[in-house]
């Protein structure tokens, strides 16, 4: 679909991020969507996130631009995305900082040429007022699924949130009754029995602004979860559109013409393919927080399990117990550079994802074909730890020694759950049904699938009915 008015001006649609890469990433690739549909495509940033965008979007039309990230009390000079923080206990005062970028947005909303609707991350909730203010439509991301989504308005609609039951007792959510979850399903800043705090008027800023905004855009599909398709659709405002998955946006196997340009976890990777060996992806995300004990005991059930592993270790401060990785060589690698996780997951050899689930991971594992060994760490992640175990059935949860959601994992409980998806029935189970679910993705983005039907009614309705006034 080519959105190119009688007078010849392409449609015109503006993206701002929020400044981590999890929220960025799934946003360029709608870029190429819009593009490759012959939408012109603005992409608002801030100067130390513009080069990994710039190279992202390489070769395109769209157009980059910078906003001055503002200076904020106690996070260092420079720092702009969620994943330099010291800490992430700094998040909400980095996120609410943002808004001090509101007048330097609408003077560039001012010189921009039309623009005929804005996605703009649900934590730049500031958005919506300047988006009100020109008269564009405004569409909200999060980098959530509808099932989490649902789960959350439910369980405030029912209270269990600051109900009076312990943190770890399961509730049944009237609208899901199949559903249970607990207090310790959700992030402590929404269960704070005392609202007044920066936490608070944050998540109620981004929910009014949400609940006000033209709609919601999720990166997901509607065969996988379709019951909270329709019930975010059903009862909830605004309107979702479900439009991924988007990683499957642009992504062909990488060839490379020389063995010496490979980088070596995929040089290890084919050897392990060559010696027809299954191998299991280890990876919990940039922004984690993981103690010195709980990182030694995922090493120590990485060992003893025998089983061969690539584990990605995106922090420069977490650590392996002395002599680990020798001890391990031939069979394990610990990567410590930046790794591209879909060509990991779409690797020959590569049988299981121990994940933290973040919801691009979980995405990306489905469209691989490869069930995921659940491990949340913080947000939502529990909630989709729930939704890949229970729900959609693509894996399990790792066993935690003291059986509560956010408990201490032993490394007895990681090899158990570990070797029960690599061996048992459980885990063959979880196989068969994720390779079904990555046929269902990849037809839901062709031309005709359910996402692609829903990206092209959401652009008749904002692009093609405005370029008619």
């Amino acid at each position: 679909m080519g959105l190119i008015p009688s007078d010849g001006t392409r449609s015109h649609v503006l993206l701002f991020p929020f400044m981590s890469k999890g929220h960025t990433i799934p946003l360029l690739h709608f870029a190429k969507l819009l593009l490759r549909r012959s939408i012109s495509v603005t992409v608002v940033t801030t100067p130390a996130n513009h080069p990994f965008i710039t190279e992202f979007l390489k070769g395109t039309a769209a157009s980059v631009v910078t906003l001055l990230f503002p200076t904020v009390t106690n996070i260092p000079v420079g720092v702009e995305s969620t994943d330099k923080l010291p800490s992430m206990s700094l998040f909400y005062e980095f996120a609410s900082a943002t808004s001090a970028m509101q007048p330097q947005f609408e003077q560039l909303l001012q010189t921009l040429p039309r623009v005929n609707f804005m996605v703009t991350d649900g934590f730049l909730w500031w958005t919506l007022d300047s988006a009100t203010a020109f008269g564009i439509p405004r569409f909200v991301y999060y980098g959530m699924n509808c099932y989490s989504s649902s789960i959350c308005i439910e369980a405030m609609r029912k209270g269990i949130l600051n109900g009076s039951q312990p943190d770890n007792e399961l509730v049944a959510l009237t609208q899901f009754p199949w559903i249970r979850v607990c207090k310790e399903d959700f992030d402590p800043s929404f269960r704070d029995p005392n609202p007044n705090n920066d936490a608070h008027t944050f998540n109620m800023n981004s929910i009014s602004s949400t609940h006000r905004s033209h709609g919601m855009l999720f990166n997901s599909f509607y065969e996988l979860e379709s019951t909270f398709v329709d019930y975010v659709n059903a009862g909830a405002s605004p309107k979702g559109w479900c439009v991924g998955p988007l990683c499957l946006a642009e992504w062909t196997p990488k060839v490379y013409s020389d063995e010496g340009l490979k980088p070596r976890w995929v040089t290890w990777l084919d050897q392990k393919l060559e010696e027809k060996r299954r191998v299991v992806y280890v990876a919990f995300g940039s922004q984690a927080e993981i103690s010195v004990e709980q990182l030694k005991e995922i090493a120590l059930g990485l060992e003893e399990s025998e089983v061969s592993f690539v584990w990605v270790m995106r922090k420069e401060e977490w650590g392996v117990p002395d002599g680990f990785e020798e001890r391990v060589k031939g069979r394990g690698m610990v990567v410590r550079e930046w790794v591209d996780q879909r060509e990991i997951l779409m690797h020959g050899s590569v049988e299981l994802f121990v994940s933290h689930c973040g919801w691009n991971s979980v995405l990306e594992s489905v469209c691989a074909g490869v069930p995921i060994l659940a491990w949340p760490m913080m947000a939502e992640q529990y909630l989709n730890a729930r939704m890949v175990e229970e729900e959609v059935k693509v894996g399990l949860r790792v066993e935690t020694c003291d059986g509560s959601v956010r408990g201490f994992v032993k490394r007895e409980g990681l090899k158990k759950t570990m070797m029960e998806m690599m061996e048992g029935e459980k885990g063959r189970k979880a196989r068969e049904k994720v390779r079904e679910l990555a046929e269902k993705a990849k037809l839901a983005t062709q031309e005709g699938g359910s996402s692609w039907s829903t990206l092209e009614s959401l652009l008749n309705e904002t692009c093609a009915s405005q370029d008619k006034e």
